[in-house]
């Protein structure tokens, strides 16, 4: 691991640990706690949450957790995941294996292991592959805009060797992220970056042209930042990108210049009402483009 991503690692454990250590967990959700979704690996378990009482299969959302590629598990994402199952969802919020040990695309692979998971298992869990949605942050945020590429785009998911599941992605939470993938290797690799991307991949590499393999059979997207997101400059692109490409998509930027706790990743701590508002607009967002037996 590079010294970049050692003390990236060590200010993110202790970040997450003084945002979360006064905050409870939210009430009134079942939990189904480490699950395997494969076999060969201890990291790759997955939690499941989805409110009391539920009988039936609910829309279902897949988080893909931040980190920089080299940090992060389901355990920093838990409160926020659980508080996403509040307002009516089956919550999906999973491991999977980092950087510098694991390499591109091993986070992909694992995602679409998870979605795969989700099809053997949705009645047990009050699951619904036909209704899914994937949110992410930050490094979360890329993994997301890009399995949602393989998954929409044909020719695209050519390039990778998973087999994709029998789901429906009805839309995607883009939060605080970066985009283009393509961009960001033809750059000198440092720290994070080379640690995920490795040395030996080049910018021709057609696996990284993300933003390329967009077309209008992307999933609409919302998309948020805040005033003091260090990502921030990344989100307008993307929602050009893809309103141009005739996907719909909504762009959300919170906070103002006096706020400065609104920054990168700040709808994941609970005790911001900036996060509840955020995470209740794009569960809106969602909300729209839940059809058939969901649908109010």
């Amino acid at each position: 691991m590079s010294l970049n991503s050692l003390l990236f690692n060590l200010r993110a454990r202790t970040t997450d640990y003084l945002r979360d250590k006064d905050i409870p967990l939210p009430q009134g959700i079942t939990q189904c706690r480490n699950i395997a979704y494969l076999s060969h690996s201890h990291p790759n378990r997955l939690d499941v949450y989805y409110p009391d009482r539920t009988t039936s299969p609910l829309p279902t959302i897949v988080s893909i957790h931040g980190g920089g590629y080299v940090y992060g598990s389901k355990e920093v994402y838990r409160r926020y995941c659980m508080d996403l199952a509040r307002r009516g969802f089956a919550v999906v919020n999973f491991n999977y294996r980092l950087a510098p040990k694991w390499k591109f695309p091993t986070p992909l692979e694992d995602t679409n292991a998870v979605l795969n998971w989700v099809c053997a298992n949705a009645r047990r869990y009050y699951l619904d592959p036909q209704c899914v949605f994937l949110v992410g942050d930050s490094a979360g945020a890329q993994l997301a805009s890009q399995y949602a590429a393989i998954w929409a785009n044909p020719r695209y998911a050519a390039h990778f060797s998973f087999v994709l599941p029998d789901v429906r992605i009805r839309a995607v939470g883009l939060n605080c992220g970066m985009y283009d993938l393509a961009g960001l290797s033809a750059a000198p690799k440092q720290g994070l970056f080379r640690d995920y991307l490795g040395r030996d991949i080049s910018g021709d590499d057609p696996r990284l042209a993300v933003l390329g393999a967009i077309d209008s059979d992307y999933p609409p997207a919302h998309i948020t930042t805040a005033c003091h997101d260090f990502l921030r400059e990344n989100a307008r692109p993307m929602y050009a990108l893809l309103t141009g490409k005739g996907v719909p998509a909504q762009l959300r930027c919170y906070g103002s210049e006096e706020k400065k706790e609104i920054a990168h990743c700040f709808h994941v701590n609970l005790a911001l009402p900036e996060a509840a508002v955020c995470n209740d607009e794009q569960c809106a967002f969602f909300r729209q483009y839940v059809t058939g037996k969901h649908a109010k």
